[in-house]
């Protein structure tokens, strides 16, 4: 709508209009990325804060409590978590609809990059919400079965995937000024497409989807964690996709893969960034909501959308390595006890480890922010190392 406005504007004033001249400092500013982005993240922010405490009201009333596993599936871990049955969960609607809201408002809803990031994010989201009804509906911590919600992270992912490669707007990238596919794969520290996939970048988009939105619903098991992470992973390309917005800054600077409709991921990711701000108000220690599956999945999808669009999908491993950590941990404790009968942790995911090992809830939350933290000033310094 702003962008909109200013076109609006812009238009008034090549037509000569007294009032547009009058109005120029205000209405110019409206173009820039960086204004938008800006004031997507304050926005969300302050509708987060202002409509929280409603919504968790209107969670409660509703008795959508999150189940906790009992002593018998997961022991001493139920003494420590115990306190929390009845916290209502579903809180993600907050972060899906500022989020939204603020796209609609401050970014450019039509331009394809933000529109397939919403598109996943909204559709994951959607999926989420019905497992945790699910799992509210039947009183039990098992939602929809794995195989479904699999399924239907697979589907959401390719359409995803296929729009990418076959859109011209979005398939299209240059790298230190030769033009390369959005089905090249690129790492840091190489001036070189090392592979393009072609078609199958596809099947590769989408479990980098899958995989980010599972790893992130496995890291929202402490207060505050998973959503202090996505701040940080946000910031990181929200950043990642303003530079890779600027010609002379991608091609000649930072030789990193350049399309100038993708600096408007930013205004998104900044709209995040600032609902992630908003909800931690409320999810800190101890939570008085849980964002659940409905914020989890749409989050970890939105972000490896992200990571698709800026084509620095392998630096997502460094920015976002304390959900590679997490979902690491389940896939090796899955596959030791299965293998040796033998368990590598006392328990997974990786942050109930710690707990069980004696570090207190918030000791936990905030050493892996500090991680996080680390992990994205890392990412971010490999875009000049060439």
């Amino acid at each position: 709508m702003l962008y909109s406005i200013y076109q609006f504007w812009q238009e008034a004033h090549a037509a000569g209009a007294d009032w547009a001249e009058d109005t120029r400092l205000f209405f110019n500013l409206l173009q820039y990325i960086t204004v938008r982005a800006a004031l997507a993240c304050l926005l969300t922010f302050g509708l987060t804060l202002m409509f929280g405490d409603k919504v968790i009201r209107k969670l409660v009333s509703l008795k959508v409590g999150q189940p906790i596993r009992s002593a018998e599936e997961v022991h001493k871990l139920n003494e420590l978590h115990g306190g929390k049955a009845g916290t209502p969960t579903m809180g993600g609607v907050m972060i899906l609809g500022t989020v939204l809201l603020a796209v609609l408002i401050c970014g450019r809803p039509l331009n394809p990059f933000v529109a397939v990031t919403m598109f996943v994010m909204l559709t994951h989201g959607l999926l989420g919400f019905i497992d945790d009804y699910t799992k509210v509906s039947q009183k039990s911590s098992d939602g929809i079965s794995s195989r479904q919600k699999l399924f239907w992270q697979l589907m959401i992912s390719i359409a995803a995937g296929v729009f990418l490669y076959t859109k011209s707007e979005t398939s299209s990238f240059s790298l230190v000024k030769e033009q390369i596919s959005i089905s090249a794969i690129t790492i840091p520290l190489a001036k070189t497409a090392i592979i393009d996939l072609g078609w199958f970048c596809i099947p590769f988009f989408a479990f980098i989807i899958v995989g980010t939105s599972n790893a992130v619903n496995l890291t929202d098991g402490l207060d505050g964690l998973a959503i202090g992470v996505t701040i940080t992973v946000s910031l990181a390309y929200a950043l990642i996709a303003y530079l890779t917005h600027h010609y002379w800054l991608a091609n000649t600077y930072l030789n990193i893969p350049q399309n100038e409709l993708v600096g408007e991921l930013s205004v998104f990711l900044m709209a995040l960034v600032g609902a992630g701000f908003g909800f931690l108000w409320f999810n800190c220690h101890p939570a008085k909501v849980f964002m659940g599956d409905t914020g989890s999945l749409a989050i970890g999808g939105a972000l490896g959308t992200a990571a698709i669009c800026t084509m620095q999908e392998f630096l997502l491993v460094l920015i976002g390595w304390v959900f590679v950590m997490e979902a690491m941990s389940v896939i090796l404790q899955v596959a030791s006890f299965k293998l040796t009968g033998k368990r590598i942790f006392a328990m997974s995911p990786i942050h109930h480890h710690f707990e069980l090992r004696g570090w207190h809830e918030n000791q936990v939350i905030i050493r892996f922010w500090i991680i996080s933290i680390i992990c994205g000033l890392m990412g971010l310094a490999l875009l000049k190392i060439v």
